[in-house]
This record gives structure tokens, C-alpha cells and sequence, in this order.
């Protein structure tokens, strides 16, 4: 399988499901050695951890989006490349992306959760800010580690992998060039300048409602009956790469919520004139889009929460077998040499992991117990709760990551909020203490699972190119410690400069909305528990019927303009694959529409970053046309989108 190399082209088995007996030979062999962990490689992947955790955090507190750092990153690591003269290494780039998207993970953990403490007018310092961002990183590749080998090997071809599979072919067709690289580069094109007209210039409307039709306008309103689709490029790519199956599995959780809940909740609760809590105004008043952030949503976050759970119990025998042999190794003496693995699936000594994660925990303890709270009962309830979330939800978060390519970080995050306050209250402790530690708590936790979920994909990437897990995994922790570093200036200087509350002060969505939920916790410790419930039995009832429970709780939890297109990419996947009865042929055509789908994830990730960057000073004001607001903007973008799914199919079929 050596000829792979060069060649532009994964290995034919790159993301089929393995017969019995096959074995995957990544891109790089076992028993090829090229540069990999070099001083270009480390350096310019911490110069991305900076660069990227400042722009990440600023973009996501001024208008709530944090951008997905990976791929621009992979983008320009290949671009970097041509510019030594020795061209760095496929490998290399591997490891420049791994440490700099460590950036994107640790915003995301810090800026939904911290900046709550200004908003409350609390006082954080940066030592806090700066070790919580840190012990969540590196808890979240820690608790990973021994579930590499199950989630990347063993499910190989089970598993999608959208974010790293675009990632992958960026780094493959950026190594070989060739017609490969023309397929990918000409769908980023097509999907980067598509997406920027959307955002940027407003030329066509970005989420397609039946509210379009008068008819159906009036069923939104009356009956609360809508559905969505987000007409983006990129998320059409997301789709084909999961699939049907999942695709199916994840808009049947959203047709659920938004064709049978969000009526029910109207139908049932309009007749009551006051407002039902967790709401603000009574049902009547809400919009479908209302219903579903103040109740339906809940069900979904209480269905993935139960989804980890099961995927914790099934998986059990892995889990603690893998533990265990690190407790083996460190007690073992010097003689007991490590079992000899491949270059490809060598970790890092499970002695060594078992050891930090004693360390970091205990870290974890000291820094509550002597920086956050006034008590060592409290201290250790805090570590109490921070060491069971993040191991519970690590497997739902690197689950989501493989299935959707989303990570329900912020719903995990709301719950961890909402069972650590209710914990601290009982115990006694509440007011401004009380939410600080609940808030670093989650600021914690969030981080943590961020940070697993990210991780697995950039493993998943290295297993399909041949990299080393082991360096993969050491270098990570440096990049998360960079990215901690950064991402608490940035967050302190922010909110002098800007502040996160009153007129001028950047919006950080997701922090005033944690904020106001641990306002109301700290006071009475009300929580939609219901909801929660009945999600849960929702995913216990899918484990039976062998349906995938955290598929369908996400489809639940997330909106479902993002839940449709993905249905409408895998429906396109189906027809491509369906569409020569010679498997050869039928295999050829899907791997090129998995380039052009990667194209299209790749280009619309990198233009939403333009979009973002010219959407801070205000510049999109001036330029944005406000034509996808109209009524013929929305039908422009109908017969756009039905434009771009022919475009992935005919283009697939060109495959011989």
C-alpha cells in the first residue's frame, strides 16, 4: 500500500467498513519514516494556536459564532509547505494542525462560560481563568487517550468522520496536487464564493423557511408547524460525508421536535395566560423557534446526557480494561517491557496517562480549594463533579464529533451548570461564591469536553495518514497550554476594553445566557427536569429498537435548518453511490464526491472566516444588499441550492 503515497488518493478501504481479517494501511506506512515532529512543524503550529485563539475569541464574543479552526488551519499549512525549501511533510502538516486547532477548542470551553463572571459583576483573575482552560484541555486528552483505539480503529468505516475526512483530503490533495487537488480546490471555490455571498453581500437568503408560501406562513403562525433548511454549501458537505443512515437517524429527531413537539407544546399550553417556567411569556405569544429554545430543546440535551450514559456502560469492558493496564504498568517493574505495537498505533504509556490524570485531578482539587472556594468540602465537591461530568460526556462529545461533526458542547455545559449549582446549593453554598464555582466548573468541564471531541477527529485524521498517536497526543498538551495562555488575555483585555454588558459591549450570546441560568439556579435551583427526564427515556427506548440514541438527541438538540441539509447531502450520497450497479465505478464516484463534498466544507469554512473578519468593523453593513431578506432572495436561494446538489452529483458521476 506503499504506492499510496504521492498518489493524491487514500487507500480503497479508507472508509469502508473492514472485512474480517482486512486491515487498513494508512497513506504513510508503519514502516515509513518521514519527518514529523520538527522544529517547523511545532513552531508553526503554536504560532496557529495563537493567532487563532485571539481571532476565535474575539469573533465568538462579538457575534457569537466561533469558528471552526481546523481546516483553515490544514488550509494553510499546505500553503506554508511550498514556502521551505524542503517542502514540509504530509505528516508535518498533520502535526501543525493538531496543535494549532487546539485554539478553537479551548475559546469554545472558556468563552461560554467565564465571561458570565463580568456579566455578573463577580471578580475573576487571570490565574483562574488560565488554569481552568488548561485542566480542561488537558483532562479532555487524557480521559481520550485509552478510547483512541476503540473510536478510530475499531469503528473504522462505522463512524463518518466529516470534519476530519475534509480535513484528511485537504492534506492529501494539497501533498500530491494533480487532478485531485483540481476536483477539491474548484468545489472550495464554488462553496467559499457561494457562502460569501450569503453572508457577506446578503444576495440570497442563507435559511430557506416555508414561510416563503403564504399558505404555510399562516401554519408557522397558527399551528406553529415550520420547517428549515440551512442552504450553506458547507453544510451539504457535512451531510453527503455522514451519509443516509445517520443523516436519516438525525433529521428524524428533528422532524420530532418540529413537526410533532413544538405543536403539542403550543396546542396543549396556549390556553394558559401566564408563563410557564422555563419560559418568560406565556406559550401563545412564543414563536416555533421560541418553543423550541425554551422546552423542546431540553428533551434533546436530556436525551444526549442518557446517550452518554449507555455509550459509558456499553463500553465499559474497554474503559476499564484500558485504565487498568496503566495501573499495571506503573506498578510493574523495569522488566516488564511495553508491549511492542506498530509506529501507527502506538499511544502514550498508559502508566504515563493513568499518571497525569492523578496529577491533574489533583490539581484540579488544590485549585478550588485554595483559588475558587472558601472550603475543602466544597473543594472536593467540585472535583467531585468536574471528574464524573468530563468522563461521562467525554464519549458523547468524540461520538457527535465522528457522527455530525458537531459537538453539543454548549448543551453538555448547560446541564453540568445546572447539576453543579443544584449540588453547591444543597451543600450550602451559593450568592456571588457559589456561581463563581459553579461557572469555573463549568468553564472546566466544557473545555474538557471540547477538547476530546476535537481531539478524536485530529486522531481519526492521523490514523488515516500514518502518524504517530503517541507524538500526536504529547504534542496537544502544549498547545492547549499556549491556547489557555492565550485565550485568558484576550478574555481580560476584552472585557476592559469592550465589556460584555451595556451599550457598545460585545454580545457573548452564550455567557449571557449562562449567566441568567445560574442567577436563577443560585436562588431557587429550578431546572426543566421533565424535560430532561423525558429525553432520557426517549434514548433508553432507541437503545432498544437499536437505534443510535445520541443521532437522534442531537438531531433533537440542534436546529433544524442545520439537521435538514445534512438529510438532503446524505440523500445525494445515496443517489451517487446508487447510481452505477459496477462497484468499482460506484466506489470511485462516492471517493469523488467525498472530494468535492470536502471541497465544499473546506472553502465555506475559510470564507466564513472572511465573512466574520469583515462583519467586525462593520463593513458587512455597507455592503450587505438585504436582497436575501425578500421574498425572491428566498426563492433565488431555493433553485441555488438545488443548483449545488446537482452540481455534487453530476460532478461525482464524471468518476470512471
Amino acid at each position: 500500500m506503499e504506492q499510496n503515497m504521492g498518489t493524491g488518493k487514500l487507500p480503497a478501504n479508507a472508509y469502508q467498513v473492514l472485512e474480517p481479517g482486512e486491515k487498513y494501511i494508512p497513506y504513510v506506512p508503519t514502516g515509513k519514516t518521514i519527518p514529523e515532529i520538527t522544529t517547523r512543524s511545532v513552531t508553526l503550529g503554536l504560532l496557529m494556536a495563537v493567532l487563532f485563539t485571539a481571532a476565535a475569541a474575539y469573533l465568538g464574543l462579538k457575534i457569537g459564532q466561533v469558528f471552526e479552526a481546523a481546516i483553515p488551519i490544514s488550509i494553510l499549512a499546505v500553503g506554508f509547505s511550498g514556502l521551505f525549501a524542503r517542502r514540509s511533510t504530509i505528516l508535518e502538516n498533520v502535526i501543525i494542525q493538531s496543535i494549532g486547532s487546539a485554539s478553537g477548542v479551548v475559546v469554545a470551553g472558556m468563552i461560554f462560560t467565564l465571561p458570565a463572571i463580568f456579566i455578573l459583576d463577580l471578580e475573576l483573575k487571570y490565574y483562574q481563568t488560565f488554569i481552568a482552560a488548561m485542566l480542561g484541555g488537558f483532562l479532555g486528552i487524557l480521559f481520550i487517550v485509552p478510547l483512541r483505539r476503540f473510536f478510530v480503529k475499531e469503528q473504522h468505516g462505522h463512524l463518518p468522520f466529516p470534519e476530519g475526512t475534509a480535513i484528511t483530503e485537504v492534506l492529501v490533495t494539497g501533498e500530491a496536487g494533480g487532478e485531485q487537488a483540481k476536483v477539491l480546490i474548484k468545489a472550495a471555490i464554488i462553496a467559499g464564493l457561494y457562502d460569501f455571498c450569503i453572508a457577506t453581500f446578503g444576495l440570497w437568503r442563507e435559511v430557506i423557511s416555508t414561510r416563503v408560501l403564504p399558505p404555510l406562513a399562516v401554519v408557522a403562525d397558527k399551528a406553529k408547524l415550520v420547517i428549515k433548511i440551512n442552504a450553506g454549501a458547507a453544510v451539504l458537505g457535512l451531510g453527503y460525508i455522514i451519509g443516509l443512515r445517520y443523516a436519516t437517524i438525525i433529521a428524524a429527531g428533528s422532524f420530532l421536535s418540529w413537526l410533532v413537539f413544538i405543536p403539542a407544546v403550543h396546542y396543549f399550553g396556549q390556553h394558559i395566560g401566564v408563563p410557564v417556567a422555563p419560559g418568560e411569556i406565556p406559550i401563545a405569544d412564543m414563536t416555533p423557534e421560541l418553543i423550541f429554545t425554551n422546552y423542546v430543546r431540553h428533551i434533546g440535551i436530556g436525551g444526549i446526557a442518557v446517550a452518554g450514559i449507555i455509550g459509558i456502560i456499553k463500553n465499559i469492558k474497554i474503559i476499564v480494561s484500558s485504565f487498568s493496564v496503566g495501573i499495571k504498568q506503573m506498578f510493574a517493574g523495569k522488566g516488564h517491557a511495553e508491549e511492542q505495537t506498530e509506529r501507527v498505533d502506538t499511544d502514550m504509556p498508559m502508566s504515563s496517562v493513568v499518571f497525569l490524570l492523578t496529577v491533574s485531578l489533583l490539581t484540579v482539587l488544590l485549585f478550588f480549594g485554595f483559588g475558587v472556594v472558601d472550603s475543602w468540602k466544597m473543594a472536593l465537591l467540585s472535583l467531585a463533579v468536574v471528574t464524573v461530568i468530563s468522563f461521562l460526556f467525554t464519549t458523547v462529545a468524540a461520538r457527535a464529533i465522528a457522527i455530525v461533526g458537531v459537538n453539543p458542547v454548549s448543551g453538555m455545559t448547560l446541564m453540568t451548570l445546572i447539576l453543579s449549582s443544584v449540588i453547591l446549593v444543597k451543600a450550602g453554598l451559593s450568592g456571588p461564591s457559589g456561581m463563581i464555582a459553579a461557572l469555573i466548573i463549568g468553564g472546566v468541564v466544557c473545555t474538557a469536553l471540547s477538547t476530546a471531541g476535537a481531539f478524536i477527529s485530529d486522531l481519526k485524521v492521523g490514523y488515516w495518514l500514518g502518524s504517530t498517536p503517541k507524538k500526536q497526543e504529547q504534542y496537544k498538551f502544549l498547545g492547549i497550554l499556549v491556547a489557555a495562555a492565550s485565550v485568558t488575555g484576550v478574555i481580560i483585555l476584552l472585557n476592559k476594553v469592550y465589556g460584555f454588558t451595556g451599550e457598545g459591549s460585545l454580545a457573548a450570546p452564550q455567557a449571557n445566557a449562562m449567566a441568567a441560568v445560574i442567577k436563577t439556579l443560585m436562588s431557587d435551583a429550578s431546572a426543566p427536569w421533565g424535560l430532561y427526564i423525558a429525553g432520557g427515556f426517549m434514548a433508553i427506548i432507541l437503545e432498544f429498537l437499536k437505534i443510535s440514541p445520541l443521532a437522534f438527541a442531537l438531531g433533537m438538540y440542534l436546529p433544524i435548518q442545520l439537521n435538514t441539509p445534512i438529510l438532503v447531502g446524505g440523500i445525494v450520497s445515496h443517489f451517487v453511490i446508487k447510481s452505477s450497479s459496477d462497484p468499482e465505478v460506484s466506489t470511485r464516484r462516492k471517493e469523488r464526491g467525498t472530494l468535492i463534498a470536502s471541497g465544499f466544507i473546506a472553502g465555506g469554512a475559510l470564507m466564513g472566516v472572511m465573512s466574520a473578519l469583515i462583519a467586525l468593523p462593520g463593513w458587512d453593513k455597507a455592503i450587505h444588499t438585504g436582497l436575501g431578506e425578500t421574498g425572491f432572495g428566498e426563492m433565488l436561494s431555493v433553485i441555488l441550492f438545488t443548483g449545488l446538489c446537482l452540481y455534487v452529483y453530476w460532478d461525482s458521476k464524471r468518476a470512471a
